[in-house]
This record gives C-alpha cells, sequence and structure tokens, in this order.
C-alpha cells in the first residue's frame, strides 16, 4: 500500500507516518508540504490513499481535493484538519473526501480511518455520525455558510483571515471584478452588509482559527497548535 501524506508541518508528517506505519507494516510513503507538491505527486505516482490537510500554504485542502477527484475519481481522500467536523466535513464530503477526522483525534482514528476508506467507505467520527442522524430526522435548516458554494466559502474565510480582494484575487488567479461579485454574492447569501460582519461571523463559527492580527503568513491559521498526531514520538 502507497500512502501519500500531505500537511505543511514536518512533525505532523512525521506523526502520522508513525501512527501508520505501526499498523501497516509493508506500507511505503510518500510526503508533501504544500497543495501544489500533493498535486504533482499524484498526477505523477500511483497511490492508495492520501491523507490531506486541510489548510495548506497555496492551494486549499478543498481545491486540492476536488482537483484530485476529477484527476485520480477512485483515490480515496481523507482530510485531516483542526476545525471541527460540524463546520466543514459535510462540504467536504459532498466534494469527494474519503473521510474527515479532526487533529485532536487523528492518533485514535487515523488507521481506522483509512481502513475504512481503502474499503470503498466513508469515515466521520461516531459522534458526528450521530448528529447528522439526528438533523436528518429533525430537518433542522443548516448554518448560513452551509448555503455558500465551494468558492464563496473559500472565500469568505479568505476575507476573515485579513486578506485584501486584491490579494485573494491574486491567489484564486481571478480578476479583482470576480472576487468582488463572489463576495457581494455571499454578504447577500448571507444577508450581511459588509466585510466586518464576515469576520465576526467566521470567528463565532470556528471558520478561522486566529485573529486577523496573529495571521503572519499563509499557514497563519495553524500557528501554535500542536496536533494530536504530531504528539506522538517521532520516529527516525
Amino acid at each position: 500500500m502507497k500512502i501519500l501524506i500531505a500537511d505543511d508541518h514536518t512533525v505532523v508528517r512525521r506523526g502520522l507516518r508513525q501512527i501508520l506505519a505501526e499498523a501497516f507494516k509493508k506500507a511505503t510513503f510518500g510526503e508533501a508540504s504544500n497543495g501544489q507538491q500533493a498535486l504533482e505527486r499524484v498526477w505523477k505516482e500511483p497511490w492508495d490513499i492520501v491523507v490531506l490537510d486541510l489548510t495548506m500554504p497555496g492551494h486549499s485542502g478543498l481545491e486540492v481535493l476536488k482537483e484530485i477527484k476529477q484527476s485520480r475519481p477512485k483515490l480515496p481522500v481523507l482530510i485531516l484538519s483542526m476545525h471541527p467536523e460540524d463546520q466543514f466535513a459535510v462540504r467536504l464530503l459532498k466534494a469527494g473526501a474519503s473521510g474527515y477526522m479532526t487533529k485532536e483525534t487523528a492518533a485514535e482514528e487515523l488507521v481506522g480511518a483509512v481502513n475504512k476508506a481503502i474499503a470503498g467507505g466513508r469515515y466521520v467520527s461516531p459522534q458526528f455520525a450521530e448528529r447528522l442522524a439526528s438533523l436528518l430526522a429533525n430537518d433542522v435548516q443548516g448554518s448560513p455558510h452551509e448555503s455558500l458554494s465551494d468558492r464563496e466559502f473559500l472565500i469568505l474565510r479568505m476575507i476573515a483571515s485579513g486578506k485584501s480582494v486584491g490579494i485573494i484575487a491574486r491567489e484564486l488567479s481571478l480578476s479583482v471584478k470576480t472576487v468582488s461579485t463572489y463576495r457581494t454574492r455571499l454578504l447577500e447569501k448571507m444577508s450581511m452588509t459588509n466585510n466586518a460582519q464576515l469576520v465576526q461571523y467566521a470567528f463565532q463559527n470556528r471558520l478561522v482559527e486566529h485573529r486577523v492580527q496573529d495571521l503572519g503568513s499563509p499557514a497563519g491559521e495553524k500557528k501554535g497548535h500542536t496536533p494530536a498526531a504530531a504528539k506522538e514520538p517521532a520516529g527516525p
């Protein structure tokens, strides 16, 4: 079995690799430190599964996932994130992910999630599966951001991270006018009128992790965070 681990933190990749190597003795591993590297390795090499961090420099995990599913639709992709399941899991599963888990629970759940994904299933935690069943049974209305398209959702998070329309346009290879149109559309869908309301909503709903002044780089959302998987002793 060949497993590709994509995360921008070396210690996290080592921790994940050690967990998986102990469970899958014959597995071989590859690593990628950003979204573009992950895509290039998927395009050039055969893999049995990809473990993909949601938040990396450059391409977002959601964008990488969608590109992987376009070029390798049968390749299982497990999403690993510091964000709670209730904020991201449904969107990513709809985009083709084979599972979603938080970094706090990865040490306990990763091996089971890989086994399920390899077998063709989809993995979410038992607690989140129960919550989903309850929502469906009671026909509970979702949060306002759940009505956004994937691109609108991405732009919401980038705005909340303190990025200007110009920076967003450059990073997404879009025109400023197009980004402004997306911004207007998401404001309308969420019944808001300005960026300040978007930022407040994003923090209240844990769509971004730190306040704007703490975000010094594209990977700034993970500043100061040590995932559970990384707390495992690193291998040689």
